[in-house]
């Protein structure tokens, strides 16, 4: 009897979820119901995946609104009903188009227009599929209405929104958000009716009883719906079904695209390959997952053709086909992935392949993905109400001024000493968490699918511009759609740019370089003693603090070591204790026997007996516990964010318990080992993952290895990487750079490299307008370099603020002409809204000025350029106001281990981060007096005492500890130093001698 229910996919207006709505309608005694929420079908799939469970049959259709206001009803009489209704809305949708009044004529699809808006707008003439919906507080108006003659269209509107009136509170506090307003001003319009509730359907009845031909319509219209989607274990993915046009003609390429691929990839074809390569052809072909891997060699074809960079890794990467069809770069047979984690007979679903493209390449290929195949979306996701969100949200709903709610908001506080007003904010966002705020795009999902996308769902038009649907991928998976994971990252992109740069800045040697001879760099000594010595700075994943003390740790030489350290370095393994289990085993080769159990030994021989991969998952499982395959990925799945059967998974669990008892271990080994599998398989990578990563590592190395600097420069035009830009610039610095200063002559808009020169960009100047570096860049390419800042304003234009940006720093240097003289020339040149808009038909006559000789210092320049750029191109230790004691640095740290140390370092990175028992501390790495870097550690006790306090230098001191050959400082205390006054405001003098006297002393110390 309930046609119009909403659930809090109505954003911003609904306040429960599907399954409480399901739950409310079996207290009531109701067994068949329509979800509508407003203008948004997210909830559908899953609704209807679990409405058996509450002995309900579930029915979909849309509440068709313009904002708040009801147009009508869109019931499906079945799913080709519901694609109707989909197709309507993500049409209006995309477009910004308002709903009609009155809907069109759907074949499948029944219409209910609201009583109120049929008065209201005076609808007349109903086909045979509209409707009159009446709801409770209508039944007063309809006996004196001309509505009540017509009896054949009448039927129960009841809505249901709210359960009680927590619900309606929740509801009015997201009106306010939603209309950003305070919620004393929030118009009643905007709100809904409180009496908006589902009542047992027994009350229902007897609140129409006057009416039964209303019943009798609605119980008419009810029974011609119906509404079905395959959730079964056995049910078939609902992708794209065959790649050519029919399944016989996929396998025939499949098969001829391996046999074309098998000479590419081995020199030396065996029986062992050709066994492995049958093997999974014909699990891909029983599994129907031929164009799965079809369109993936279509998506990596057409990249190639490109000449786009990609890296196909994820569980995919287990696959000999996989590496034939290039969709990866890694070699299962070397590393003996294990296959059946890709897939096996027990898995619905297909492989699950991630391919990564530069960041700037990625548009392209999505738009691609869309134009070549018929029905493709990109996967939505919600982004949920979270506590530090909702107290900004409600704080202003309520009313607080901005200083309450940014206390409110880090949790520093006493709730005996809040205000009241601070007190609902508490006290009502408990309301809102946890539910849904707003649609937004999954990372890097696209569904490509046999029928059209709306058969599940409406879809939605972000600004991106890429249709997308209105639910998540674990509904996805759960209706048998499976994602195609493209992906963005900024690591291809590097070596994508350092490659065109080696190209201009050393030709000769670019065309002998193969990015992609992977054998070759896994054999090079220099690369791999980069990996051992961890000087990794600006190579992909490798080169955080976390990862270098891991590297170093290992004494990692190789790339089956890399693959080891990139899947170790997760939050799993590490939290499991066997991070450091597995380095002592690692150094100690005695160790795994003595340590390991043997049965754990003989499963993951290459690891020494820990889990390190997600694969050891299913191998323990397997091996340990005897469980099938099929179970051992039920409970690799189940400890991902991506499993929905908590049941099934406990199943499983107490399963490997018994079995594991049968086979006569003792319980304290049991949890031992469960333990590791609970703490860490969900952040564990897929060997296959980490080998793909280990790939793109290596190439990255190479470049590092043999072109620093070419390198260096396109870390720093793809928004550098674990560090600030100003690190990798002083990176290059220490390698032989010349670093300049943005110039109107010499830099573009990103950096750009000359021998061993770099002119940084003049987009680090963060208050210059992107359109006036362009009219610099495309004057200078058209007809040459400026010559005087005389002739550049005759050729650019710009005005007097934007030019005293590029005046401060330095950008007319070529001039020779001090940049306070050019200042002055610039005001009595330009006025103040000169030059913004229109060249001058002709170039005008300069005045001649007499301006008095003025000087620059270097101090000045230091602290222009930390304004400007927001760090200064000297080192940062000549800036301060008491020169350091000692010159102690990284150099010193063997000599004074299990000795307390005095160092100065220059902040490079903080992580905080917790003990077990929830106390914080911090590691911290600095860069010393001799531009060398060192890592330092505050446990809890003196992280409670001291603080770092943003950028700059810190004097610590400290014991230097080392823990397997890796050296850093345990602190003790620090000190933030302070500065030199900035001479442009404080006593030119005194700063002007300290400045001098700093870099006479460094000379001749022989620092740079």
């Amino acid at each position: 009897m309930y046609l119009n229910c909403h659930t809090y996919y109505s954003i911003r207006y609904g306040t429960f979820s599907e399954l409480e709505l399901l739950e409310l309608a079996q207290q009531n005694h109701v067994t068949r119901l329509v979800l509508t929420d407003i203008n948004n079908t997210s909830a559908g799939l899953n609704f209807v995946r679990k409405a058996s469970e509450y002995s309900i049959t579930p029915l979909l259709g849309i509440d068709f609104r313009n904002g708040v206001k009801p147009c009508f009803l869109g019931i499906a009489k079945n799913n080709e009903g519901y694609l109707e209704l989909n197709n309507f809305l993500s049409h209006h949708l995309h477009e910004t188009l308002e709903i009609p009044q009155r809907a069109p004529a759907f074949k499948n699809a029944f219409i209910v227009y609201p009583f109120e808006q049929v008065l209201l707008n005076e609808l007349e003439n109903f086909s045979e599929h509209e409707f009159i919906g009446v709801s409770i507080t209508d039944l007063r108006r309809l006996p004196f209405s001309r509505l009540v003659k017509l009896k054949k269209k009448l039927v129960v509107q009841q809505p249901v929104t709210f359960r009680n009136k927590a619900d309606f509170n929740a509801h009015r506090l997201l009106r306010a958000i939603d209309n950003n307003v305070l919620l004393s001003k929030l118009p009643q319009e905007e709100e809904a009716n409180e009496a908006e509730k589902m009542f047992p359907i027994q009350n229902l009845a007897t609140a129409f009883s006057e009416y039964p031909f209303i019943l009798e319509n609605t119980e008419k219209l009810l029974n011609q719906c119906t509404i079905h989607f395959d959730f079964s274990k056995g049910r078939k993915p609902q992708n794209l079904q065959n790649y050519t046009g029919s399944i016989k003609e996929d396998e025939q390429l499949i098969e001829k695209l391996c046999r074309e691929g098998l000479p590419y990839r081995y020199k030396k074809i065996d029986t062992s390959i050709k066994k492995r390569l049958d093997k999974e052809l014909d699990l891909i072909k029983k599994m129907g997952f031929v164009s799965y891997f079809l369109i993936n060699w279509d998506i990596v074809s057409e990249a190639s053709r490109r000449g786009f960079y990609y890296v196909g890794r994820g569980s995919g990467a287990n696959s000999i086909v996989a590496y034939l069809l290039r969709i990866t770069d890694v070699d299962p047979m070397e590393l003996d992935l294990y296959f059946e984690r890709f897939i096996n007979l027990y898995r619905a679903n297909p492989p699950d392949f991630d391919i990564d493209f530069s960041w700037r390449d990625r548009p392209a290929m999505t738009q691609y993905i869309f134009e070549r195949f018929e029905h493709v979306a990109l996967l939505g996701t919600y982004v949920t109400f979270k506590e530090r969100g909702i107290i900004r949200e409600l704080g202003k709903v309520f009313g607080l001024p901005k200083q309450e709610i940014d206390f409110l908001s880090t949790g520093r506080y006493n709730p005996n000493q809040l205000d009241s007003m601070s007190k609902l904010v508490l006290k009502y966002g408990k309301l809102l968490k946890g539910k849904p705020n707003y649609l937004s795009i999954h990372a890097g999902g696209i569904l490509i699918s046999e029928k059209p996308l709306h058969w599940f769902s409406a879809t939605h038009l972000p600004p991106k511009g890429f249709s997308t649907t209105q639910y998540d991928m674990v509904i996805a998976e759960d209706v048998g759609l499976y994602k195609f994971d493209i992906l963005g990252q900024r690591g291809l992109g590097k070596i994508k740019e350092a490659l065109e740069i080696v190209a201009y800045n050393q030709p000769e040697k670019h065309q002998n370089i193969d990015i992609h001879d992977i054998q070759g760099f896994k054999t090079d000594d220099t690369i791999n003693n980069l990996i051992k010595t961890a000087q990794c700075m600006g190579c992909f994943y490798v080169e955080s603090p976390a990862m270098r003390m891991l590297l170093k740790k290992l004494e990692v030489d190789n790339y089956l070591g890399l693959v080891a350290a990139s899947s170790i370095i997760r939050p799993g393994v590490a939290k499991s204790g066997m991070m450091r289990e597995y380095i002592l085993r690692h150094r100690h080769k005695g160790r795994a026997k003595e340590k390991a159990h043997p049965v754990m030994l003989d499963i993951m021989p290459d690891t020494y007996g820990v889990m390190v991969y997600q694969e050891d998952v299913i191998k323990v499982a397997h091996h340990f516990a005897g469980l099938d395959l099929g179970e051992a990925d039920v409970l690799r799945r189940g400890m991902s964010g991506k499993f929905r059967s908590r049941e099934e998974f406990q199943k499983v669990k107490d399963k490997f318990i018994s079995n594991c008892r049968k086979k006569g271990y003792s319980d304290t080994l049991i949890y031992e080992v469960w333990n590791q599998v609970a703490s860490f398989a969900g952040y564990a990578f897929a060997k296959g993952h980490s080998a793909s990563y280990a790939v793109e590592s290596y190439q990255s190395l190479f470049l590092r290895a043999y072109f620093p600097l070419e390198y260096l420069v396109a870390v720093l035009n793809n928004g550098g990487g674990f560090y600030r830009s100003e690190f990798y610039i002083h990176d290059a610095r220490m390698m032989g750079a010349t670093i300049h200063p943005p110039c109107v002559n010499n830099s573009n808009i990103a950096n750009r490299i000359c021998g061993s020169h770099i002119y940084l960009g003049m987009l680090y100047l963060r208050d210059l307008e992107s359109r006036v570096m362009e009219r610099i860049v495309k004057e200078r390419t058209l007809n040459g370099h400026f010559v005087s800042l005389e002739g550049f304003l005759d050729r650019v234009m710009i005005s007097v603020e934007q030019l005293a940006i590029l005046i401060r720093i330095d950008a007319f240097r070529f001039t020779r002409i001090n940049k306070h003289e050019l200042l002055w020339k610039a005001h009595l040149m330009l006025s103040k809204n000169d030059r913004l808009e229109h060249p001058k038909l002709f170039p005008p006559r300069h005045q001649k000025f007499q301006i008095p000789k003025l000087h620059t210092t270097d101090l000045e320049t230091a602290f222009e350029e930390l304004e400007l750029l927001g760090f200064a191109l000297c080192s940062p230790f000549e800036l301060l106001a008491e020169p350091p004691k000692n010159t102690h640095g990284q150099r010193n740290l063997h000599r004074y281990l299990n000795k307390h140390i005095d160092i100065y370092g220059y902040l490079i990175t903080v992580k905080n981060t917790s003990t077990h028992t929830g106390k914080r501390m911090h590691f911290a790495t600095m860069v010393d007096q001799h531009g060398e870097v060192f890592d330092t550690v505050l446990f809890p006790s003196v992280a409670a005492k001291y603080h770092f306090r943003g950028k700059g230098i810190y004097r610590f001191y400290g014991k230097v500890v080392e823990e397997f050959g890796f050296l850093s400082i345990e602190v003790i205390k620090i000190q933030k130093q302070d500065y030199i006054s900035d001479p442009r405001y404080a006593d030119m003098k005194t700063s002007k001698k300290l400045f001098e006297s700093r870099v006479s002393r460094n000379i001749s110390s022989g620092n740079q």
